[in-house]
């Protein structure tokens, strides 16, 4: 959520930087109007209510004095200023709703590091790591391969839960297990810290991180009329971001981090058509995510550490990818910056995303009212909030399967990944 004041005081200003989200966000220009209308209202309110209290002394005095006409009038105006409170004690709580309203729905600020434009056709290709895999042989698909060997069932996945869902078997649901085992001890050997967190969380939540209200229609919603209201999470950055919602941290314990796997739910609205076939686009499926609080000053610098950390894992699992940075129209509702990541995958003969790694600066922490303090005596500031994937784990499986198959068939179990398959260095 954007600060009300720095929209109104550089209004002209945000409203260009949003535009370049491919938005109109001239809807901004009511907030001026409504915050002087509230001020007024309370200048008005307060000045009614001091009114009503002197009145309110009055006739106990007259009353006493035996003047019983005259107490009764200033009753009929102390009456007539209550209700008159009461009115305007309602336009104000209706601003308040109109101006919170407005700021749910409005993205965050863009860097200005980002490339303007409209699309993903303006990102920028920062680096690329390694060349596409060749091969001498017609490489086949993860689908295919998975399919053919019996390790994918897409069609009783859509038996028991419908499309885009998938039943892993043998090696391949151990290959699931091994690559996120190996991410979390990677990232915890770089200083992270795990936490295993709930996949269901509650509207507040949803709402602190930015999933709610603008991406209602992408999210699973579970209405258990004798539990409660809950909503399974799209990313473990939901949950883990919201461990310090409401909290003052000491600022000598920033930066904060965190690794985090779960299962992730998504309703892919609007998504028909795009990444039908395998495991690249699905309902559900597994992601270790990495999350920071960090001081204002050090939240792009640490963009970077969080980024280099999920490259790591493509490295060491040696796959061919590249870092992009998102365009203004391409970049994320809550993020002012954002990296992804694109591994190199054969049956697309291109790069596709595997994490996104962003830098929200104080969007989400002023959802969720996370501040720090620099020193024990110093004002409370608002943190800025990182995450990103480490990877997305059906993501990896599926890379490491096309770009690690051999000619006959089997697919080499990338070396680091050994230990975790049991010593299996061949998927047969």
């Amino acid at each position: 959520m954007l600060d009300i004041k720095y929209v109104i005081d550089h209004l002209d200003e945000v409203i260009e930087n949003l535009s370049h989200r491919n938005g109109d966000y001239n809807y901004l220009r009511e907030l001026p109007k409504l915050q002087q209308e509230r001020v007024e209202l309370i200048q008005k309110r307060d000045a009614l209510k001091n009114a009503r209290n002197s009145l309110s002394k009055k006739i106990g005095q007259l009353m006493a004095q035996g003047q019983k006409d005259e107490a009764e009038a200033i009753k009929k105006q102390v009456s007539d200023s209550k209700e008159e409170i009461a009115r305007d004690d309602a336009r104000v709580e209706e601003i308040d709703q109109i101006i919170k309203e407005t700021l749910l729905k409005t993205p965050n600020l863009t860097d200005a590091s980002l490339p303007i434009g409209t699309d993903d056709t303006f990102n920028r290709v920062e680096k690329v790591v390694g060349e596409p895999t060749k091969f001498d042989f017609q490489p086949r698909s993860h689908w295919d391969i998975g399919v053919q060997k019996g390790y994918f069932d897409f069609d009783r996945a859509v038996k028991v839960a419908g499309p885009r869902f998938v039943f892993y078997k043998g090696p391949f649901a151990r290959l699931e297990r091994a690559v996120a085992s190996f991410m979390l001890d990677t990232h915890i050997a770089h200083g992270y810290t795990e936490v295993l967190p709930p996949y269901l969380v509650n509207t507040e939540t949803m709402t602190g991180t930015g999933q709610l209200p603008k991406f209602a229609d992408q999210a699973y919603h579970v209405d258990n009329q004798t539990e409660g209201n809950y909503w399974l999470i799209p990313t473990a950055e939901v949950p883990v971001t919201n461990l310090y919602r409401g909290e003052i941290l000491d600022g000598a314990d920033l930066p904060i981090r965190y690794t985090a796997y779960s299962s992730c739910y998504r309703a892919e609205a609007g998504a028909a058509g795009r990444d039908t076939r395998g495991i690249i686009r699905m309902h559900q499926f597994q992601k270790v995510e990495l999350v920071t609080f960090t001081k204002p000053e050090d939240s792009f610098k640490e963009l970077e550490h969080l980024t280099e950390e999920a490259e790591r894992i493509l490295e060491l699992l040696k796959l061919p990818y590249r870092r992009v940075c998102l365009s203004t129209g391409d970049v994320g509702f809550n993020a002012a910056k954002c990296y992804d990541l694109e591994v190199w995958m054969p049956s697309y003969e291109n790069y596709k995303e595997i994490s996104s790694c962003s830098n929200d600066t104080d969007f989400q922490a002023r959802r969720m009212s996370i501040r720090f303090k620099r020193t024990k005596d110093s004002k409370a500031e608002l943190v800025h909030t990182l995450n990103g994937s480490g990877l997305a784990v059906g993501r990896t499986v599926a890379a490491i399967i096309e770009n690690y198959q051999q000619a006959d068939g089997t697919i080499r179990v990338p070396d680091v990944l050994v230990p975790y398959m049991g010593g299996m260095t061949v998927i047969e």
